[in-house]
């Protein structure tokens, strides 16, 4: 558990750093090269991405519930959350 943890404040850190822009059709686009565990953390989260102040908190958020729910393996949920995230931080 400490290593997801860990893996998902990487991840805000990613995230945060990206450049931001409000492009639906790129993220659409980005959104379709994910594999199924990032797009179920993508689908789970573009709803509300666009508008949250914490894109960070927000992914964790989803990833944990997801992982916690058998959607996402944990052994997958670092690598999918930051791919996931990469297009998220498009929608903003």
């Amino acid at each position: 558990m400490k290593t997801f943890v860990y893996a998902c404040a990487t991840l805000g850190a990613l995230v945060a750093a990206a450049p931001a822009f409000a492009d639906q059709a790129a993220a659409t686009k980005c959104a379709s090269g994910l594999d199924a565990n990032g797009q179920a953390i993508y689908a789970a989260a573009a709803p509300q991405a666009a508008s949250t102040s914490d894109l960070r908190g927000l992914i964790t958020s989803v990833t944990k519930s997801l992982v916690t729910g058998g959607t996402v393996p944990m052994g997958a949920a670092r690598g999918a959350a930051e791919a996931a995230g990469t297009c998220l931080a498009k929608l903003r």
